[in-house]
């Protein structure tokens, strides 16, 4: 933030030079002098304060910590009111031990005669009235170790964290945001630097290959699109050449569609017409038969360039395309030529005619036509021939990271709009941050108590949930950045384990389970351990979310269990959970009952969700299963697949000298795409997508990665076009991937 403040007051500077706002620049650089803030540095306030202590400026030095209760301090939660009055203690008792290191006791009775009325009551001062009256008060006991440098270091020390996480967590102004993406912008253009040098290396390799490899005369190569206009083009179109050029010598399977349409908005491509489905055991009956390469002049092209009028005529006709014959027919070939450039991912071996840049530009222009994308379509349901490798499902358009977390995240939930994130860390740091243009934090609140769960509410989706290991659920209001209000649960059941709000926005659900006991090991219900230990007691309340208040507790039998995972299905009719008893209740929202419950997983249930159809309930247990649940029929399994250790926890991060920290799944371990045909989960570099088939089994399809450290919860947000897949770690770092399905 200091090298963005700094940046922000010169751009100010010269802004105001250019508009001839001479007074105003005055008063500005005035401010600036006078900045007791220091431009947000906490170095110069911390050597300022010291300065204060050196020159035994006390006036000053009480005139400066006020200033910075008034202006700082006071945005905090009450929760930090006594780490203040310690700082604030620390840093009298530091300016009392100065003035007895350099003999100037005078100081020392001047500071208790101004300061006695407000000291003499507090406990922690009543000893200290006697320390300039002390002969060696360095060798008493109580004052001994305060006049050690060890001392002194770490109250220096306490006071600068203090300040850098205060200025890392206050909210910001929008124009201080203008640095963080001056330098994203300067990242990617340095990136694109070093992929166009790898793709020209890349060329020149092709080149060179060929040319040892042929006796024939050398083959001069055609600069292709997408390299000459590298920059007005997306990353994504050189992702997908870069994909198919890996997988060899590459052919369309009659499921894939063109490349250039795919591209295209969902909402924006044409409307489905009925393909043609063109046989290859004859050149005669093939459209991709249409010859490719213009130095090919022999006999069989002579055939094809014969045939080919009644090839296109019969594309003309199924497509609807107006024109004449032959003006179809050449627009095929430069059809045909593009989506062999795309495909292959190498030069096209081309004479240099002035006729090759009328075909480039004539493909731009048309591709974007109806008839050119029907056309495409057509050619790309087509085989040319070899064996096919299945398209990768998803094109990756973008990858985006967001840093402001500096601990392991718990949760990450994307609200319902798809605009914004709301993430909460294992310090209970909530982060609400933008993820529509420009991403960016909106709001930022340290929760005075250890939080364990986070919800959007459905209504009004600027608010969020907040449960916390007290037993209370607080409604924060992500705009106006206050809580709204904190509501009591349960007194004997503190641990808010799981929030699930209603979609009609009317109630929620909460999960309260019992506090773990001293030892760390939480308190075992007789009988239920069977499956796995630490199974604790807990309620599950329906609450409703416009009076605050409870409207009744549901049964869960066969014994009171804690709740870990909730989750809705579209109209909030049913409510699926998954619970540490190894199993998943089934609950009738408008009969307020248990429909249905089975043993699902050995170990605890960690996450649960409704299919895309809602006829199934999909689930990730302790035991490293995932598994499809048919509710139709209780308990009947339609798919178990066992996931890698990684994906569902405990999650462990290594450090130095054998530390280890442990994080067990609190966040959503899994979610599906807008249609429910692909998951996406957990892995030790970052999220990793399966394709669910209907035939039972999954197979990997997308590696997102990204990831230093392991990914503990997961999010997929389907409310725009582009999915939007989030991932968070136990180093703090989100990752926020846009993707865009290729439609079959």
């Amino acid at each position: 933030m200091t090298s963005a403040v700094e940046r922000t007051d010169d751009l100010v500077r010269e802004y105001l030079t250019f508009r001839g706002f001479t007074n105003t620049l005055k008063f500005f650089e005035a401010d600036i002098k006078a900045d007791k803030e220091k431009g947000l540095r906490v170095d110069r306030i911390v050597d300022q304060l010291l300065q204060f202590i050196q020159s035994y400026d006390l006036n000053g030095l009480l005139d400066y910590w006020a200033y910075l209760e008034r202006r700082l301090f006071s945005r905090l939660e009450d929760a930090y009111r006594p780490t203040i009055h310690k700082l604030r203690t620390s840093l009298f008792r530091y300016y009392l031990v100065y003035t007895v290191q350099t003999s100037r006791t005078d100081k020392a009775h001047d500071f208790f005669q101004k300061q006695a009325a407000e000291l003499q009551n507090q406990a922690e001062w009543k000893e200290w009235f006697a320390l300039p009256f002390l002969p060696t008060p360095e060798g008493n006991p109580i004052f001994a170790s305060y006049f050690s440098r060890k001392w002194a270091d770490n109250f220096t020390v306490s006071l600068h964290n203090f300040l850098s996480v205060l200025f890392q967590c206050m909210p910001v102004p929008t124009i201080l945001n203008f640095d963080t993406e001056f330098q994203k912008i300067v990242h990617m253009q340095e990136e694109n630097d070093v992929l166009r040098q790898k793709l020209f290396a890349l060329q020149a390799e092709t080149q060179r290959t060929k040319k040892d490899g042929d006796d024939g005369p050398l083959v001069h190569h055609k600069l292709p699109h997408y390299v000459s206009n590298m920059d007005r083009l997306g990353d994504s179109e050189l992702n997908m050449v870069s994909s198919q050029r890996n997988s060899g010598l590459a052919v369309q399977s009659p499921k894939t569609t063109s490349f250039l349409s795919s591209l295209l908005p969902q909402s924006k491509k044409p409307p489905a017409r009925p393909t043609l489905q063109p046989s290859v055991s004859s050149p005669t009956q093939s459209v991709t038969a249409l010859p490719l390469k213009k130095e090919a002049a022999n006999n069989q092209k002579a055939k094809e360039v014969v045939t080919a009028p009644k090839e296109a005529k019969a594309v003309q006709n199924v497509l609807g395309v107006p024109g004449s014959t032959e003006a179809n027919l050449a627009r095929q070939r430069r059809l045909q030529e593009r989506k062999e450039l795309l495909s292959k991912g190498s030069l096209q071996s081309i004479e240099k005619k002035s006729e090759s840049v009328d075909v480039d530009t004539d493909v731009r222009s048309e591709t974007h036509s109806d008839s050119g994308d029907a056309l495409t379509r057509v050619l790309g349901a087509g085989t040319l021939g070899g064996n096919d490798k299945p398209e990768q499902p998803f094109i990756v358009l973008s990858q985006d990271e967001y840093g402001e977390h500096h601990s392991s995240i718990m949760h990450c939930r994307v609200d319902c709009s798809g605009r914004r994130v709301a993430s909460l860390d294992v310090d209970g740091v909530i982060k609400v941050w933008s993820i529509d243009g420009i991403m960016q934090t909106k709001a930022s609140s340290i929760s005075k108590s250890a939080l364990l769960s986070l919800e959007w509410a459905t209504k009004r989706d600027r608010l969020l949930l907040l449960g916390s290991e007290v037993g209370t659920v607080r409604l924060y209001d992500t705009e106006a950045k206050k809580n709204l209000c904190e509501i009591g649960i349960a007194d004997d059941m503190p641990r808010i384990l799981s929030l699930a709000c209603n979609p009609s926005g009317t109630s929620f659900v909460c999960s309260a389970a019992a506090a773990n006991s001293p030892s760390n090991v939480e308190p075992v219900i007789p009988g239920s351990g069977e499956y796995g230990g630490n199974q604790v007691a807990g309620k599950l309340l329906l609450w409703d979310t416009k009076t605050m208040k409870q409207q009744l507790q549901y049964s869960l039998e066969p014994v009171p269990i804690a709740i870990n995972c909730t989750s809705f299905n579209h109209n909030g009719n049913l409510l699926v959970t998954g619970a540490a008893d190894g199993f998943i209740r089934l609950f009738d929202m408008q009969q307020h009952q248990c429909a249905m419950s089975w043993r699902a997983h050995k170990g605890e249930v960690y996450s649960v969700d409704f299919s895309y159809d809602e006829n199934a309930v999909y689930s990730i247990g302790e035991d490293g299963k995932f598994i499809q649940w048919n509710i139709h029929k209780s308990g009947q399994k339609v798919l178990e697949y066992s996931l890698p250790p990684d994906a569902t926890g405990p999650f462990m991060l290594s450090g130095y000298s054998g530390y280890k920290q442990v994080q067990f799944p609190r966040g959503r371990l899994f979610a599906f795409d807008s249609e429910g045909n692909y998951m996406l989960t957990c892995s030790s570099t970052g999220g990793v997508i399966y394709k669910l088939n209907n035939g039972g089994g999954m197979e990997s399809c997308l590696s997102l990665g990204g990831h230093k450290a392991p990914v503990v919860t997961v999010d997929w947000s389907t409310a725009v076009e582009c999915g939007t897949c989030v991932t968070a770690s136990m180093d703090g770092k989100i990752r926020l991937t846009t993707l865009l399905a290729q439609k079959s």
